[in-house]
């Protein structure tokens, strides 16, 4: 059993050092406690150890790269991970992330409602002008059409939950193509990033029951990866 573990180790390890993806993650990690911890405090070996761990090394270094490629130890992973103070450098560096990202999401615009469009050149104005981070989601729709009042009253909700998310309605009459949104495909979304459509759902409302809610949009949504994390909003807001 004890073998097993070791191999499993190891094997989560093997590798080079740089990588993208939820590796790429660790090596910043390591490069942060490299980087953090008290020089006097840690021992050499330690300091070695994350240096090989968290430095991207030249492909064309034969002794680097034969360095790096090597499995790490059983006994280099008790020694990077067994100290308690391990865990309160990983703690820094999540708190360093979410301020980071924190940041970033601080500078873009806020809404905050549903804004109703009342032409196709409004609608143009609204996707080409808009800052290129901020997503836009247009509900088009028409009065009397089943799903259509559901869907409004559902982004209402979601554009105070989403403040950063620019929530649009435009009756299909209004757009100047409205021969292009007949009542068999509404209500119809689309989704704008950058003055770009990145995803667009005709008769959106058969994804839904015969009677829904802003969490069943928000869900589906989210599905899609077009709203953004609810945990960093909230962090904007603290």
């Amino acid at each position: 059993m004890e073998e097993a573990k070791s191999q499993s180790l190891e094997e989560e390890f093997e590798g080079q050092a740089t990588r993208t993806g939820p590796k790429g993650v660790i090596n910043d990690w390591r490069k942060f406690k490299l980087e953090s911890d008290d020089n006097d405090s840690v021992p050499s070996s330690k300091k070695e150890i994350l240096r090989q761990m968290s430095s991207p090394q030249s492909r064309d270094d034969k002794n680097s790269k034969e360095r790096f490629s090597r499995k790490m130890s059983i006994q280099e992973y008790e020694l990077i991970h067994q100290d308690k103070e391990d865990e309160n450098c990983l703690r820094k560096y999540r708190r360093q992330c979410m301020q980071d990202m924190h940041q970033k999401l601080s500078f873009g615009p806020r809404y905050g409602f549903v804004y109703e469009l009342k032409t196709g050149e409004q609608f143009l104005e609204t996707i080409e002008k808009e800052q290129k981070i901020t997503t836009i989601i247009v509900h088009i729709y028409e009065d009397g059409i089943k799903g259509c009042n559901a869907l409004n009253g559902s982004l209402t909700c979601l554009a105070a939950e989403y403040p950063m998310v620019k929530f649009c309605k435009i009756k299909a009459c209004n757009t100047g193509a409205g021969d292009r949104f007949s009542s068999d495909v509404l209500p119809t979304l689309l989704i704008y990033k950058g003055g770009q459509l990145i995803s667009n759902f005709l008769s959106v409302a058969e994804q839904f029951a015969e009677e829904f809610f802003a969490g069943d949009v928000e869900s589906f949504l989210n599905e899609y990866g077009l709203l953004p994390e609810i945990h960093a909003i909230e962090q904007t807001d603290m």
